[in-house]
């Protein structure tokens, strides 16, 4: 998704938003992400006047009035954290941990198949279909990447063989940055 992100390039647009449309992302947000509940004030004030940055191949950026991005989604489909704002709240999504042998190719941009979520290292929590999580990784303390589940806990449990896709749209950052940065889906080192 932002595997060539170049700002220049690839913004197209700036939209700000009004008091209702930002009620209603916020409305949005609370009910995808409810254990943020609480927080939603903290990332989100009422009072601030963010806005919603478009970029080719339909991506929306919901950026605050101070420029953090905070989250993302391709089309229609549901609203991700960036992985910052992911690690500053990692309860926010449930998780599903891959072993070691699978970190470098994630990085590298590859989807997660069923195996890579079933073998020993790695676990599950229990989602259904087209649920945003937390990708972990065995050993590791922050999350790698944002994903969404393409099957059931489950169902992945059930195939685990072949080339079915147990994630798809797992995100990748916009550019190139360095390893304090972290910005849409996955962290580069």
């Amino acid at each position: 998704m932002f595997k060539k992100f170049d700002e220049k390039e690839s913004v197209s647009g700036t939209q700000q938003l009004k008091s209702s449309v930002q009620k209603g992302i916020r409305h949005k947000l609370i009910e995808s992400f409810p254990s943020l509940g609480d927080y939603l004030e903290k990332i989100l004030p009422k009072k601030d006047a963010f806005r919603i940055v478009k970029c080719h191949e339909h991506v929306e950026l919901l950026v605050r009035s101070d420029g953090e991005l905070l989250f993302f989604r391709q089309r229609d489909g549901p609203w991700m954290p960036t992985l910052k704002l992911l690690h500053k709240y990692p309860f926010m999504l449930p998780w599903m941990q891959v072993d070691k042998g699978a970190i470098r190719f994630i990085l590298s941009g590859a989807n997660i198949m069923c195996p890579g979520l079933t073998s020993p290292g790695a676990k599950m929590s229990k989602v259904d279909q087209n649920t945003v999580v937390a990708v972990m990784a065995e050993g590791k303390q922050h999350a790698l990447c944002v994903g969404l589940t393409s099957l059931s806990a489950e169902d992945i449990a059930k195939t685990n063989k072949g080339i079915e896709k147990g994630m798809k749209e797992v995100t990748s950052p916009p550019g190139n940055h360095d390893e304090d940065t972290v910005y849409f889906g996955r962290m580069w080192s």
